[in-house]
C-alpha cells in the first residue's frame, strides 16, 4: 500500500500595532512571521504544522535642520529681535529629544551669497508655540532643546538676534542652527546623547545613525545643522549745507554783500545713496550762529529739490524755530533721492 501526501504552505506576517511612518516601522516593534503547513494523508486532512520567528525593529536616527524659505533676512543697522527661521525635523523611527545650538559663521561665503563679515549679538532660540509660522513676542517659548519630538514630526525654531549699529548695506552675518539627537527619556528633561550601537545586531533595540552629509553636514553622527543669514539694508545719508546771499540794506538784491543787515539763505540738502534702504523719520536740527537772527517772515521750507548742487525754491512751508534752533522733519528719502530744508537769517 502506497500513501501519498500533499502539502500547501501559507506564510503570514503579523506585528504589534505600529504607525505607517515616512521613517519606516516604529522602533521597538516586534515583527512575527508564522508559517502554516497543511497536508493530507490518505486523502484525509491532517493537523497543520506551524512555526514562528520574531525580531525587533531597531532604531534608525535621522534628523534634519533646514532654513525656512529661500531668501536672506533683510535687517537694518541697530535692529533688535531680528529673526531667521528654521524647520527642525525628526526623521527617525522613534521619539527623540533634540538639543539646539545657534552659532555664527566666522568669515567665508554665507548661505545666500556675500561674505560673512560681522556678528549679531544676544542670540536666543524660540519654538513656534502657536504654530503660526511667525515669531510672536511673549507667545513663542524660549528653548534650548525640543522635548520628545515624535517620529516624522517637525517644529519651527526661530533664531532671534540684535544687529549692531554702523553696518553698511550688503554686510552679512551668517548663522547656523544645529540639532543633536538625545534620548527622550523623561518629558521636560533633556536625555542623554544618543550613541550608535557597535558590533553585531542584538535581540534588543539597536541604534543606527542615518543622517546624511547634505549641505556640508557629517554623515551618520546623529547631528545636523542648517544655515541662514542676515543681510543689512542700510540708509546711507549725507548732508550738505550751503548758503547764498539774498540782499543787503544798500544793494538790495543787486550784487549784495555779506554786511550787517544782509539776508542770507541757508539750505540743508540731505541725500540717500543709490542702493540704500529708504530713510524715514528724518529730523533736521540746525543751531543758528550767534551773529545771525532767524528770518521769521520767510520761515522754513521742507522737501525741496537740488539741481546741479543748487537748492531749488520748491519746498513747502513747515518746520519751525525756537531758542535759536531751526528744525524740521523731512519726508522719507529713498535711494538716490535728495530733500532739503531751507531758511533765512539776517546778519546782526
Amino acid at each position: 500500500m502506497r500513501m501519498v501526501a500533499s502539502a500547501s504552505v501559507l506564510a503570514v506576517a503579523t506585528a504589534a500595532a505600529s504607525p505607517a511612518l515616512a521613517a519606516g516601522t516604529a522602533s521597538g516593534t516586534t515583527i512575527t512571521n508564522t508559517v502554516s503547513i497543511d497536508f493530507r494523508v490518505g486523502g484525509v486532512n491532517q493537523n497543520a504544522v506551524t512555526a514562528s520567528d520574531s525580531f525587533t525593529v531597531d532604531r534608525r536616527v535621522n534628523l534634519t535642520v533646514a532654513e525656512t524659505g529661500t531668501t536672506t533676512t533683510s535687517v537694518s543697522p541697530g535692529q533688535t529681535s531680528a529673526v531667521t527661521t528654521f524647520t527642525v525635523t525628526n526623521a527617525s523611527n522613534a521619539t527623540l529629544d533634540l538639543a539646539l545650538a545657534a552659532t555664527q559663521l566666522s568669515g567665508g561665503t554665507a548661505a545666500h551669497g556675500g561674505t560673512d563679515n560681522f556678528d549679531v549679538s544676544g542670540i536666543s532660540l524660540f519654538v513656534d508655540t502657536n504654530t503660526d509660522g511667525d515669531y510672536d513676542v511673549g507667545v513663542d517659548q524660549a528653548v534650548t532643546y525640543l522635548d520628545q519630538l515624535i517620529a516624522d514630526a517637525s517644529r519651527t525654531v526661530f533664531v532671534v538676534a540684535n544687529v549692531p549699529l554702523g553696518r553698511a548695506t550688503g554686510d552679512v552675518a551668517g548663522v547656523r542652527l544645529t540639532a543633536t539627537s538625545h534620548e527622550a527619556t523623561t518629558a521636560g528633561s533633556l536625555g542623554a546623547v544618543v550613541t550608535q550601537t557597535a558590533g553585531a545586531n542584538t535581540a534588543g533595540v539597536d541604534t543606527v545613525f542615518g543622517d546624511t552629509n547634505a549641505n556640508g553636514n557629517t554623515a551618520r553622527d546623529g547631528i545636523h545643522f542648517g544655515v541662514d543669514d542676515y543681510t543689512v539694508s542700510a540708509a546711507s545719508l549725507t548732508a550738505v549745507k550751503t548758503s547764498r546771499i539774498i540782499s543787503d540794506p544798500f544793494n538790495n538784491t543787486t550784487n549784495p554783500k555779506m554786511i550787517p543787515g544782509a539776508v542770507v539763505e541757508y539750505c540743508v540738502a540731505v541725500s540717500n545713496a543709490t542702493g540704500s534702504a529708504t530713510a524715514t523719520n528724518i529730523a533736521v536740527s540746525d543751531t543758528l550762529p550767534a551773529a545771525t537772527t532767524f528770518d521769521s517772515t520767510f520761515g522754513v521750507f521742507l522737501n525741496g529739490t537740488v539741481t546741479s548742487g543748487v537748492c531749488n525754491a520748491d519746498g513747502t512751508a513747515g518746520g519751525g524755530h525756537a531758542a535759536g534752533v531751526v528744525s524740521g522733519t523731512l519726508s522719507d528719502i529713498a535711494a538716490g533721492v535728495t530733500r532739503t530744508l531751507v531758511f533765512r537769517v539776517t546778519v546782526n
